[in-house]
């Protein structure tokens, strides 16, 4: 590290509160493999990923980063590393298989073990009780499609919180419910891959059925740690001052931001433009004890941060901000980019600046009713060597890094555009290069390169940037 880096490093550890939390996040399906070891059941991703053409090259998650078997190894990366906290997922088919009926005495274990590791070496578990990974069997009847779906998945929160309810410092019930529903059920690029564009809209409403009903279940179960969720959240622009850009652009705003934080924050469901109500009918009447369930008060919401979102008139190439998609050619609107920006390995604008509009936006949106947050995902994926000698240096996820989180402190900060936010904390995603979703192994997030073939770990230059950052700030 330069003199200069060190020095940007010191000025920005600085300004971190001495509770402010410093984390990495990862998902169970994208590190853990194994997946027919220990009991664990498939799971609808699993299904998917054996279907042609889902993943990119033909990828396989049947292995990934195998931190089933090399956990220790990761959690004394973690440690070296110096973070407050690791958010990590429970798979839901490691610990119940068939998503109802018993539990895996193997899976409940290996998270017994993760925890125990974890709070031996100084840090915090956050746990994610779904990170996509949807068991089969429900696949099979519906998925979130179905209600009881949601139901089932009160039993698994809480024989989750009973076993490790006095361990675990923090609980996130749904991760990203925007992108199940919209990239599995809406788009399909992700699993289940289905199609239905605004008819996945039931999708939204279970899934947020779930979260209200792991939330009482957790807490009657009567764990110790803070009850949250976490949601991906961007900011949304109309391309023009058209009246049909900023028309669909506000539509836009609804099916990726509102439609999910209005009922969990404020217990009611958005109302669409007039003439976009035809597109929202498959949601139909929603209960007021349905909307009293999802309104549970929460310790924190989680707020994921990857990009901007721009909104343009007229059919499109297809695109998606995850990869190519037929469906969206069906749409009367497409998303057109911010040329202006430079780009991630992913093709994301990187965008930091919107940051704090958006922190401001959610304030302004939720007032008393936004809990404090966390950003529980911030990162960047770039093109990297699959096998190294040495360590990577990734100037750019550094700077990718360092701009979110002091554009964050700066907003919150008194006098900032968000100062009114209480900002809690920072989760980098992820620790390690994993499998990407339908992108396979072809982008590559990491603070630490995996070798896919090897599994060798090699810390890249960004994991000594926030292992410096983290020593600095604890002085």
């Amino acid at each position: 590290m330069t003199v200069q880096d060190a020095v940007a490093v010191q000025a920005l550890a600085a300004r971190l509160s001495p509770s402010f939390t410093l984390g990495v996040a990862s998902a169970a399906f994208q590190i853990e493999g194994s997946l027919a070891a220990g009991g664990r059941g498939p799971s609808g991703w699993d299904a998917f990923a054996e279907k042609p053409g889902s993943i990119l090259n033909g990828h396989s998650p049947a292995v990934a980063c195998d931190h089933y078997n090399r956990a220790p190894e990761d959690v004394e990366l973690m440690r070296a590393l110096g973070i407050d906290s690791y958010r990590f997922s429970i798979s839901w088919p490691r610990i119940q298989p068939e998503g109802t009926g018993p539990f895996n005495s193997e899976g409940l274990d290996f998270y017994d073990r993760l925890i125990d590791q974890l709070l031996e070496a100084g840090i915090s578990p956050m746990a994610t009780l779904y990170h996509w990974d949807t068991p089969l069997p429900l696949e099979h009847r519906g998925g979130w499609m179905n209600r009881t779906t949601a139901e089932r998945f009160a039993d698994y929160s809480a024989a989750a919180g009973k076993r490790f309810g006095d361990r675990v410092a923090q609980w996130v019930t749904l991760n990203e419910p925007v992108s199940v529903t919209l990239n599995g059920y809406a788009l399909g690029v992700h699993a289940p891959g289905h199609d239905l564009l605004f008819d996945a809209l039931p999708s939204v409403h279970h899934q947020l059925l779930g979260h209200g009903l792991a939330v009482q279940a957790l807490r009657s179960e009567g764990v110790t740690g803070a009850v949250g969720v976490t949601n991906l959240h961007s900011p949304v622009r109309p391309a023009s001052r058209s009246l049909t850009d900023r028309l669909l652009a506000k539509v836009f705003d609804i099916v990726l931001n509102r439609v999910y934080a209005d009922p969990i924050l404020l217990g009611r469901y958005p109302r669409p433009p007039l003439i976009a109500r035809p597109w929202f009918r498959s949601l139909g009447k929603i209960a007021d004890a349905d909307l009293r369930t999802i309104h549970q008060p929460l310790d924190f919401y989680g707020l994921n941060y990857y990009y901007p979102v721009k909104v343009a008139t007229g059919r499109g190439s297809g695109g998606s901000p995850v990869g190519p998609s037929d469906p969206m050619l069906r749409m009367p609107f497409h998303l057109p980019g911010f040329p202006e920006y430079e780009k991630t390995g992913f093709g994301w604008p990187v965008a930091p600046d919107h940051l704090g509009v958006l922190l401001r936006e959610l304030k302004d949106r939720y007032g008393e009713a936004l809990p404090p947050l966390y950003i529980t995902e911030n990162g960047a994926s770039f093109p990297e060597p699959d096998h190294v000698s040495g360590p990577i240096a990734d100037a750019e996820r550094i700077s990718y890094l360092a701009a979110h989180l002091g554009q964050a402190l700066d907003a919150t900060a008194p006098g900032g555009i968000a100062e009114d936010v209480e900002l809690l904390g920072y989760y980098v995603w992820t620790l390690m290069d994993n499998f990407e979703w339908a992108a396979g192994y072809s982008q590559r997030f990491g603070l630490v390169h995996v070798d896919f073939k090897t599994l060798e770990r090699t810390p890249k230059d960004s994991y000594y940037w926030y292992q410096a950052l983290s020593r600095a700030r604890k002085g």
